[in-house]
């Protein structure tokens, strides 16, 4: 069942949607801009830990 009380018209009415949160302007191209900045700093740490290991590992059969 439900728990709210909503009285006559006031769910059906056919106005605007009211806006609950606004963001500043430009808000949102700064986060996509943080999350990329931020995936591309995880892949290239993933990057030079995979040329660490493989370095560790064939390293030593190289230099013979």
């Amino acid at each position: 069942m439900s728990q709210h009380n909503i009285i006559g018209s006031e769910a059906f009415t056919r106005g605007p949607s009211v806006i609950i949160r606004k963001y500043k302007s430009g808000g949102m191209r700064r986060r996509r801009a943080k999350t990329v900045a931020t995936f591309i700093a995880g892949a290239a740490a993933m990057l030079t830990a995979g040329l660490i290991a493989a370095a560790a590992i064939y390293g030593p059969a190289l230099a013979s």
